[in-house]
């Protein structure tokens, strides 16, 4: 696979990408998502964008006066040749970045998450999977039997009526959501927390690569390993990349699956549905008195969203 990386691209993989196949660390801190909000922001100010970077504060139309100490960012674009060894990593195992400038973007994360959308996204996979009408999937890693045959009844019958199944790839409802929908002949998209090249490697994950029926999505670098903090921050990502969410189980008020759904009830916005079958849920009922709506079946899932949304390089 070869990979061709817009300028923009580079800049940001170079200001806030740990490069971890590289060699060495950097020689300065990384730009925080917050940074580098800032940065973005002041190069749209003064008419740059991150590919003007590379050519050194001199040819930027707002000179030296970035938000971010110049030193710094001269540190963190100097890596080129730990740049190249992770280019050259990931071409191997068919992963590649995609920055929030380009085109290849998923435009309902830049929709729902506006500036909060991810600089970057690595991905293993059909690009296109991301576009489709799509339902997310979540519940916890420790449901009942009950509650994963459901999830997969659920995703099979989902993937049957064209739509993608997003969820998370942990285990429990992640995956019988995800495998619920392969098994049905359905494309599925996982979003990571981490661990991207390992999963990637997987053999079934890999088959269902090769036959165009998985997208593998993280905004964590391939090696990056997983924990919980990854977890919090990428529950908004599932959401963003589908029409609709569906909580299968929660607890309440603890754990990542509430966080994720209560945060889009409450800021982001993506329709939020619960289970309304089998064994009476707690979690489940107090999302719904926070405005969460009962599964009524797949018709819940709306078109996908509109493109052509505002840029911000990031």
């Amino acid at each position: 696979m070869n990979l061709v990386l817009s300028e923009n691209t580079k800049a940001v993989l170079l200001l806030t990408a740990p490069l971890l196949t590289g060699s060495g660390s950097p020689k300065a801190p990384l730009l925080t998502p917050r940074e580098y909000r800032d940065m973005a922001l002041w190069l749209q100010t003064v008419g740059g964008e991150p590919a003007d970077l590379l050519r050194g504060d001199s040819q930027l139309p707002g000179g030296n006066t970035a938000p971010i100490d110049p030193e710094r960012l001269k540190c963190l674009l100097d890596r080129g040749v730990q740049l190249a060894q992770a280019l050259e990593r990931w071409s191997v195992r068919a992963i590649w970045p995609v920055g929030r400038a380009d085109p290849g973007y998923p435009a309902r994360v830049k929709e729902r998450l506006t500036a909060n959308a991810p600089a970057l996204l690595f991905c293993c996979g059909e690009a296109e999977i991301a576009n489709g009408p799509a339902l997310a999937i979540v519940g916890s890693r420790n449901a009942s039997e009950e509650v994963l045959a459901y999830t997969s009844e659920v995703a099979a019958d989902a993937a049957l009526n064209g739509k993608v199944v997003v969820s998370g790839g942990a285990r429990g409802v992640d995956r019988a959501a995800m495998n619920g929908a392969t098994n049905a002949g359905g494309t599925a998209v996982g979003v990571l927390a981490g661990d991207l090249e390992r999963t990637s490697m997987n053999r079934t994950h890999r088959n269902l690569i090769l036959e165009q029926r998985l997208l593998l999505v993280s905004p964590f670098d391939p090696l990056a390993r997983f924990h919980v903090g990854h977890a919090m921050h990428r529950n908004k990502l599932i959401y963003a990349m589908a029409d609709a969410g569906l909580v299968m189980d929660t607890a309440i008020d603890e754990g990542g699956t509430w966080a994720g759904a209560v945060e889009q009830l409450s800021k982001y916005g993506t329709p939020v549905y619960t289970r309304s079958d089998g064994a009476p849920s707690p979690g489940l009922e107090a999302l719904r008195e926070r405005g969460a709506l009962p599964w009524k079946g797949n018709d819940s899932v709306t078109a996908p969203a509109a493109e052509g949304q505002r840029e911000l390089f990031a």
